[in-house]
């Protein structure tokens, strides 16, 4: 939950200064120990050190949270909320079947199109998406609750929605095989922009990777796309 939906969810003006606090702080703990859980891992990173990350005193990690795997769940729903808020102004209701929304080849891969732009623009390009990928990279290496908030919660109904826009696009089954690889490997190129971060830099000759450099990983993987997508049409 974000800070505006806390507000949202508890309503007037009247306490909103008071509660708008507290979840300021709630907020600056949760994205305090996704950079620590990420960077040092659950075990090493103290709550101690969490609080002093957040600038909030330490007794506040147990009034919001229980405690500090509760904290660690908090992060999973953080991230889940983010990345389906992402996923959402590229591709609608991501609860929606595309087969029912009878869309057009053209239609559904114009919207796989604004869904690799707006991944990129969102991981390659924005600081805090680093910070999310090394906390989930953490807890994929010992795989708690926390992995299963994220996976139900963002990345199964994102790639089944997408799945089912390479239907459209395609013809070829939403659930088969190949289009289930299809989209990981879809999304994986652009993942790799984020993991493989300071080679890429490197070889590219870039300082950083900015919006014209994300730009530029954005026009080729939209070409990657379109190349594979025109190949699928073909093929039916």
């Amino acid at each position: 939950m974000t800070r505006d939906d806390f507000l949202h969810e508890t309503g007037s003006a009247g306490g909103s200064r008071r509660i708008g606090a507290a979840e300021r702080t709630r907020e600056a703990l949760i994205r305090a120990a996704i950079r620590l859980f990420g960077k040092r891992g659950f075990d090493a990173t103290s709550t101690r050190a969490i609080a002093a990350e957040a600038r909030a005193n330490i007794g506040s990690i147990a009034y919001h949270f229980g405690g500090k795997e509760g904290l660690r769940t908090a992060c999973a729903q953080y991230i889940a909320a983010m990345i389906s808020q992402v996923a959402g102004r590229a591709l609608g209701d991501l609860t929606a079947d595309p087969s029912r929304l009878q869309l057009a080849p053209e239609e559904a891969a114009a919207r796989l199109v604004r869904a690799i732009e707006t991944l990129v623009g969102f991981m390659v390009a924005r600081p805090e998406a680093g910070e999310i990928v090394q906390f989930i990279l953490r807890e994929l290496g010992q795989p708690t609750d926390a992995i299963d908030v994220i996976y139900n919660g963002v990345f199964e109904p994102v790639h089944r929605h997408l799945c089912g826009l390479w239907e459209a696009a395609t013809g070829d089954p939403a659930e088969s095989e190949y289009t289930r690889i299809a989209i990981f490997t879809m999304v994986g190129q652009i993942v790799y922009f984020r993991i493989g971060r300071e080679p890429v830099k490197r070889r590219m000759g870039w300082g950083e990777i900015g919006p014209r450099e994300a730009s530029a990983v954005a026009a080729v993987a939209r070409d990657n796309l379109k190349a594979i997508l025109e190949a699928r049409r073909k093929r039916t």
